[in-house]
């Protein structure tokens, strides 16, 4: 389990720690119910982003394949991993290439854990990039995938008194990101019967990011003991009904069919 707080921010300030934190936590309750403690992983983490889960799953004693298209993110992820000891740099390989492309590296049933996070809202084919994830799991493993929650997507500007941008969102299933891309959204049932038909069913999911989704991009972390009761809030809300519903995430577990 990672420590109760994430200190420093990530580079995206108070969201993106809350986001990774929140995740790491869904995730390692969704490992530890599957596996026997102290078993090493073979983890593939395709669209791994900056390395955060990548890194911190290696810490843990997995061996974790990192999966990255963009060669700036690929750049910090391995500039990150060289910071870290050898023990864990001989645990992690670090590819250029995008989800699409699993078949090309690697053969089916090579891992026991494949996460698929922040992906799924750019791919142009999602059913297609999620079957080919899929044959990548063992028979029984895990599949991890965050998408944005399309049925919450009025929150953010609601919360924030833009009513036009609510009322539009309602019967939208695409979004502006951070960054000014227009990407999609997704909703629940719809990924479910994804799931379903790649066999690898839905088995928990979560929300990520219940009350800090309308927080200012870049905003840093208060105090770490008002970090603390921040996560436990995000943590409790994202497993309880009806909170996790409105979160502006989605963290959905699979497993695969034997």
């Amino acid at each position: 389990m990672l420590p109760a707080v994430a200190q420093p921010a990530g580079p995206g300030g108070l969201r993106d720690t809350i986001r990774q934190e929140i995740i790491a936590r869904q995730l390692d309750e969704q490992i530890s119910s599957r596996y026997p403690v102290g078993q090493r992983l073979r983890i593939l983490d395709a669209g791994m982003g900056q390395g955060a889960q990548t890194l911190r799953l290696a810490r843990a004693g997995h061996t974790v394949t990192g999966l990255e298209a963009d060669p700036e993110l690929l750049k910090a992820a391995r500039d990150s991993l060289a910071t870290e000891p050898a023990g864990i740099r001989e645990r992690v390989r670090m590819i250029e290439g995008d989800g699409r492309e699993t078949g090309v590296h690697f053969l089916p049933g090579s891992f026991d854990v494949v996460l698929c996070h922040g992906v799924l809202m750019y791919a142009d084919e999602p059913d297609a990039l999620l079957a080919g994830l899929a044959r990548m799991l063992a028979p029984g493993g895990l599949l991890s995938l965050v998408v944005r929650n399309a049925e919450a997507l009025a929150m953010r500007p609601g919360l924030a008194g833009d009513w036009s941008g609510a009322l539009t969102a309602f019967d939208s299933d695409v979004y502006t990101d951070d960054h000014g891309v227009k990407v999609r959204a997704d909703r629940l049932d719809a990924i479910t019967a994804t799931l379903s038909g790649i066999a690898a069913p839905l088995h928990a999911w979560y929300g990520v990011r219940v009350f800090t989704d309308g927080v200012p991009a870049g905003a840093g972390l208060p105090a770490a003991e008002e970090l603390e009761r921040l996560l436990s809030a995000e943590d409790r809300a994202g497993r309880l009904e009806p909170y996790r519903r409105v979160a502006a995430l989605l963290h959905l577990c699979g497993v695969r069919r034997g």
